[in-house]
């Protein structure tokens, strides 16, 4: 069989001729032939598997540069890159998901931020942080107030001015209280005054410091917001929040690490993350040229909910499961921060850890 004239290439791979040509300035599907006096393209019948799978993998909305990776590839490889794309997709999805949950929710509620004046429901809290038994100073900063639950755990050399200014940033919503109808807006401007307050904290460190070096300094950040009948989640990072409720255990963040997106995306397993060389580098935090982009949740409480705020130096050394029979067996949220910190430690406590423990309960 003879070159194709570039229409009956484009019929028979389903491909408009406007987009062969566009894919060949890219380099991505060049024609067999070239006239060199009209400039007519032809071509090859063997083009066309790889033309129909530009056009499959541009209906899956990937990006032509990552296409044109894929088609470089053998079936098996191109298979597992695929694959890590649409795993990728579907996280994605899954926090927009979440985000319009979070916007019908507020929206379905014709006034929100002013339920805490007429709700039975309030929280008991309590905040614990320690250096562990490794590290020789603690860069985390733990948090438990009337409305605001708040853990963040700092990095690099201004770490804990970092993580502290993160936390003080938000604390004028335990004075301030939420706008009538404002929560969303409140959140948003809450996580841009805490990146402002970060940025300051780490340029006055590298002032101060011998190096000057901010370029690896921030913090991660995960707070909640008590409005009287739901707690609003804020988070950044790989500090996590979980809910115990009737006795189960929930994990209500997603960790924003190279690890996580590497599970996300199906190139490892989960039982791989624990020893995985990459597994403390985020892809989201508080601090110069890091995304800041903030995961948002509503939760509605119940009476007997608890839940608990750490950083990532008690997930890393206790498993989920003694951390439910934890929460489920201690008294007071005191009693559940000491036991936690004393489990890490117990553990080997190689990393600061900080936990805030708050229950809801009726007319607190």
């Amino acid at each position: 069989m003879g070159l194709l004239t570039i229409g009956a290439f484009a019929r028979a791979t389903r491909l408009s001729p406007k987009a062969l040509r566009l894919y060949d300035e890219l380099g991505l599907l060049p024609p067999a032939h070239v006239d060199p006096v009209t400039g007519y393209r032809r071509y090859a019948p063997d083009q066309v598997e790889r033309a129909r799978l530009v056009a499959w993998l541009r209906r899956l909305g990937m990006p032509l540069v990552r296409i044109r990776h894929v088609c470089s590839l053998d079936a098996a490889d191109a298979a597992r890159e695929v694959r890590a794309f649409w795993a990728r997709a579907e996280a994605d999805f899954a926090a927009r998901r979440d985000l319009v949950a979070f916007l019908v929710g507020h929206l379905e509620r014709e006034d929100p931020a002013m339920t805490a004046t007429v709700s039975p429901l309030g929280i008991r809290y309590a905040a614990g942080s320690d250096a562990g038994l490794v590290r020789t100073s603690n860069q985390d900063t733990a948090y438990a107030g009337s409305r605001l639950l708040a853990v963040a755990d700092g990095y690099g050399d201004g770490g804990a001015p970092a993580s502290a200014a993160a936390v003080d940033a938000l604390k004028y919503l335990e004075a301030d209280g939420v706008p009538a109808g404002g929560l969303l807006d409140v959140l948003a401007d809450a996580v841009e005054q805490a990146e402002r307050a970060v940025h300051g904290a780490v340029l006055a460190g590298g002032e101060a410091g011998d190096t000057g070096d901010t370029g690896d300094t921030g913090t991660t950040l995960t707070a909640m917001l008590w409005t009287g009948s739901q707690l609003a989640l804020v988070h950044i990072g790989d500090c996590r929040a979980y809910l115990l409720r009737e006795g189960e255990l929930f994990r209500i963040t997603h960790d924003h690490t190279v690890v996580q997106t590497m599970i996300d995306e199906g190139r490892i397993g989960a039982e791989e993350a624990a020893s995985h060389p990459q597994r403390s580098m985020l892809v989201r935090a508080l601090g110069r040229d890091a995304d800041a982009t903030a995961d948002m949740r509503l939760h509605d409480a119940g009476a007997g909910d608890r839940y608990l705020l750490c950083s990532d130096g008690l997930p890393t050394v206790v498993p989920d499961a003694e951390i439910r029979r934890v929460l489920s067996g201690a008294g007071e949220p005191e009693e559940a921060v000491r036991e936690l910190v004393a489990l890490a430690n117990a553990a080997g406590g190689p990393d600061n850890v900080s936990c805030v423990v708050a229950d809801v309960v009726v007319g607190a």
